[in-house]
């Protein structure tokens, strides 16, 4: 009789244990969201300003970001406009204005012209990449392709067909990747009589440019 009394007890304290145990744990649960919830509060309370400020910087930042960029779009506007000799088929290119232009006519190749922003570098130094060159080639079309027809095997360039928007019946070849020694970009190919017309731009950077700009109003006389 002892003994089981013993044992409803035990048996009693033990059902009593179980929830105490998950009050104790509820509880340290909840002393550790309010300790968080506090801390967190404390910091916003202490740091708000500093944070507003952050935030107030990065927005400004991000605001003149793109007010720069948009002044710098707005400013190549109006065009300017380069029209080679009636001779050479009378080659027309737009350019940004915020560009300067070299071109010679008719020395060592009937047209050879340089465009880049602000001003033009050295054309004397291979190093230097332009934003646009335009260039009227003595060679044969063929020929001028098949300079670059090698590089596709080594994956160097892709090569594909292409005409200018404003000259349709004209079809030639659009040249992307390594188009030179250190020299990442494009160049257009397209035959012109028994001569190459030859557009390209030398960095990736003035791809957008020459793609959005300068190749939709090309123009020219076959």
């Amino acid at each position: 009789m002892s003994d089981m009394k013993q044992l409803n007890q035990r048996g009693a304290i033990d059902v009593l244990l179980i929830p105490l145990i998950l009050v104790g744990v509820l509880f340290i649960g909840a002393a550790a969201f309010a300790y968080w919830a506090f801390n967190e509060r404390q910091d916003y309370k202490n740091n708000s300003d500093q944070k507003v400020a952050v935030a107030v910087s990065a927005a400004e930042s991000r605001t003149q970001a793109a007010d720069t960029k948009k002044f710098a779009e707005e400013a190549k506007n109006p065009l300017k406009k380069y029209i080679g000799p009636a001779a050479y088929g009378s080659v027309s290119v737009d350019y940004p204005k915020t560009w300067s232009s070299y071109v010679v006519e008719g020395e060592s190749q009937p047209l050879n012209g340089y465009f880049h922003p602000d001003f033009v570098p050295s054309t004397q130094s291979q190093d230097n990449t332009f934003a646009l060159r335009v260039e009227l080639l003595t060679q044969s079309y063929d020929q001028v392709l098949q300079q670059y027809s090698g590089l596709t095997q080594q994956q160097s360039v892709k090569i594909t067909p292409y005409s200018l928007p404003k000259v349709p019946s004209i079809v030639g070849a659009r040249v992307e990747g390594k188009i030179a020694t250190n020299k990442d970009g494009i160049a257009i190919i397209l035959p012109l009589r028994n001569m190459t017309l030859k557009i390209s731009t030398e960095s990736s950077q003035f791809v957008p440019d020459f793609n959005n700009i300068i190749l939709p109003n090309m123009i020219f006389t076959p």
